[in-house]
């Protein structure tokens, strides 16, 4: 893994215009405390003798009050802090315009890494980018990046648990799609070396579908991390200051947690020393869990509702997904509408966004670091990303998929079949740019009627495709995250896809960080296909009607 310094972007003046603000924004902004607060109930009163809280300072303190701050990104890059009631959610920006035109694949919150009371944000791009900003209080341009390290693509989660090591320093721990967890030690520093060298510190997290770091939740200052199957169980793994064995046995503590499209850390909500989770359902409620000391939760309580309006919430445990995050519909006439996914299995009205006179187009995950779906079109033989020229020789293709990334490097791909069913890989680089040469990956794919993909179905991480054959058995190509090979020996997953005459890779249309599918059949109703993360897909649902009026659905 490469490591780079940048220069520090603390000053006394940034600090000075952080005290101005948070003076100035006292009255306005309300931390997700408030935003959750809920009355005492019987679980407080059992509890009363729950072990007396160390206390560790928040993570996500943007305004400076002692409170986290609820924190999430909208599907077009957006980064706000909530401040609750009818006030408009707060911006939180970055001091390099790049950042503010990429749709992050993470953001995480490590809390204070050096001890001066101000937090950090750690953004994470698609090709595995991590950059730490030093935040100054209410500036809205945030501070200037003081490090940024590349390799991280090759994990599927990267988590903030708090201090893992009992020296006052909060750590990260990150998992790759095998299931092995490694633990980045704070050295209290921001500039140099963050975090020291990654050490092995537990195997077989691969049957989890969400890691939520809960900062301390026992009192006893060690930052804690919660765990859920893809089946709803909940666990708790507390930690034990050891570096070298952070974490104790898992206890189970929950069932019912699928209900929750996110679980998020929110630090200490009702003022008792304990880190809290909370989940979110498909419809955008929040349910506030309070943790009691003993690594158990109490009853839960209602939060607040709307927050569909978060793609990704900072301190979220599902796998993030980035890339594409909708479907477009193209008329006969060549005019291209988007949809753009809700977060809770529904899109919004339609947006008349392209038009295509000639040739035809296809739209792909990212094939760049910004983290924004790319329009693919071939005219004449050449391909073309939007109005930008990529290369000839495309006349050969009859089908091109745009899945993600399925070489493990992080940027997203083109696969393309040509009429004797061959299928060709190419890689992206140059930021969407350009394409590696071609690269021959399967053959026999001509006897499908649809071939999709838009990011991760099986729960590892990693972009995998689906493709329809012509008696309706839909099959799944899991993806490898290798070059050579990118997908597995096809699976039976469905059958009676045959019904649909369009059919489409949505990426993540509920806001749970898994792929989901959709397909339009004869009357032009629209179904929907949700992922479980293991592989298989939930029962369909329909979403809408009238997608007869186009020709295809991409």
């Amino acid at each position: 893994m490469h490591l780079s310094s940048l220069k520090s972007g603390r000053t006394g003046a940034a600090r000075s215009t952080r005290a101005r603000r948070i003076a100035a924004c006292t009255a306005l902004v309300l931390s997700a405390g408030m935003l959750l607060a809920a009355p005492a109930s019987a679980d407080d009163a059992k509890d009363a003798d729950a072990p007396k809280a160390v206390g560790s300072t928040p993570r996500m303190d943007i305004t400076g009050d002692g409170k986290s701050d609820i924190l999430y990104q909208t599907r077009d890059g957006h980064l706000y802090q909530s401040v609750g009631g009818v006030v408009a959610d707060y911006p939180v920006g970055f001091a390099d315009p790049k950042d503010e035109a990429t749709v992050f694949k993470d953001i995480i919150a490590p809390g204070d890494l050096q001890g001066d009371g101000m937090p950090e944000l750690l953004t994470l791009t698609a090709s595995g980018t991590l950059t730490l900003h030093p935040m100054v209080g209410m500036d809205p341009t945030g501070g200037t990046p003081t490090w940024s390290g590349t390799g991280w693509q090759k994990y599927n989660k990267i988590v903030a648990p708090g201090d893992l090591t009992g020296d006052g320093h909060n750590d990260l721990i990150a998992r790759t799609p095998a299931g092995d967890v490694y633990l980045y030690v704070s050295t209290g520093r921001i500039e140099g070396r963050p975090f020291e060298p990654a050490v092995k510190v537990a195997s077989g997290w691969n049957t989890y579908d969400q890691i939520v770091g809960l900062n301390d939740s026992t009192g006893d200052g060690i930052g804690d991390v919660v765990t859920r199957t893809p089946a709803g169980d909940l666990y708790f793994h507390m930690g034990t200051g050891n570096a070298s064995k952070p974490f104790k046995a898992a206890s189970k503590i929950g069932y019912g947690f699928d209900t929750y499209n996110q679980l998020v850390g929110v630090d200490d909500i009702n003022g008792d020393g304990y880190g809290d989770l909370m989940g979110r359902t498909p419809n955008g409620d929040t349910y506030l869990y309070r943790f009691s000391g003993y690594g158990h939760y109490r009853a839960r309580i209602h939060g607040t509702f709307g927050w569909q309006k978060a793609a990704m919430f900072v301190g979220a445990g599902g796998n993030p997904d980035v890339g594409k995050r909708g479907i477009m519909g193209v008329t006969a006439e060549g005019s291209g509408y988007v949809y753009d996914p809700k977060n809770n299995g529904q899109f919004y009205p339609r947006d008349r966004r392209f038009g295509f006179s000639e040739g035809w187009v296809r739209v792909a995950s990212s094939l760049g670091d910004d983290g924004r779906r790319d329009n693919l079109a071939v005219r004449d033989g050449s391909l073309y990303n939007g109005y930008q020229r990529i290369s000839d020789g495309w006349g050969a293709y009859n089908d091109l998929i745009g899945p993600g990334d399925l070489s493990g490097d992080g940027v997203g791909d083109v696969l393309a079949r040509d009429t004797k069913g061959d299928l060709f890989l190419y890689q992206g680089k140059d930021e969407g740019s350009a394409l590696t040469a071609k690269a021959k990956v399967g053959y026999g794919y001509g006897s499908y009627r649809h071939i999709v993909g838009a990011g991760d179905l099986t729960g590892d991480g990693r972009a995998d495709v689906v493709a329809i054959a012509k008696d309706g058995t839909l099959y799944l190509y899991e993806g490898t995250g290798k070059a050579s090979a990118p997908l597995k020996a096809r699976v039976t997953i469905g059958s009676g896809f045959d019904i649909y005459n369009k059919f489409a890779a949505v990426g993540d249309l509920d806001g749970d960080g898994k792929a989901d599918l959709v397909g339009v059949n004869g009357y032009g109703d629209l179904y929907r296909y949700t992922s479980t993360g293991t592989g298989k897909l939930n029962k369909r649902v329909r979403i809408g009607y009238g997608y007869n009026t186009y020709k295809a659905l991409y």
